[in-house]
């Protein structure tokens, strides 16, 4: 049965490790996690959760862009589990864009991205994909792939100045729309 894990919060000592490879991808505890983060990250408004953020040490994550109360102009996607991820090649220049994250709750910070990746990683069935990402998708993934490698988007900021809490967040694009 699918689960609504929970999440762990910054200060968790998981989100500061770097994830172990997931080596048997058909192991029904994999196939069960790939479920129950995909349901996590739909309950908490999420686009995007790593396997670390459910206290999990596996370099597994779950993109699902949806609009929603946090990202409500996010694109529509299918959720979609990347397993054993990694970026093979960058276009374009770093931009920065607003991120939050489901382990730093109250926080939003203006993140520098790269904002086109091809990303090398392994679906659920174990099939080897090669994709190219833009934009919003793009940014999920790198913070997601960040989660992976013990680094949480605080980490990312060039400046303190860029971090706002959601409230100010929130009155910001109140004001600019």
């Amino acid at each position: 049965m699918t689960e609504v894990l929970q999440i762990a919060q910054l200060g968790h000592p998981i989100l500061r490790q770097i994830a172990s490879p997931v080596e048997n991808i058909s192991d029904p505890i994999i196939q069960n996690l790939i479920d129950d983060l995909t349901k996590t990250a739909q309950c908490a408004n999420g686009v995007g959760i790593a396997a670390p953020q459910v206290a999990q040490s596996y370099r597994l994550f779950i993109v699902a862009s949806r609009p929603n109360p946090r990202y409500p102009d996010a694109p529509e996607m299918e959720p979609t589990a990347m397993i054993n991820p990694s970026i093979v090649d960058v276009w374009g220049e770093r931009l920065k864009g607003w991120e939050g994250c489901l382990s730093v709750p109250s926080l939003r910070g203006l993140v520098p991205r790269y904002q086109t990746i091809k990303v090398e990683y392994q679906d659920r069935e174990g099939n080897l994909q090669r994709k190219i990402f833009s934009d919003f998708v793009a940014r999920i993934i790198q913070h997601e792939l960040d989660h992976l490698d013990g680094l949480v988007f605080l980490d990312r900021l060039e400046s303190t100045q860029d971090l706002y809490t959601e409230q100010e967040y929130e009155q910001l694009l109140q004001e600019t729309q």
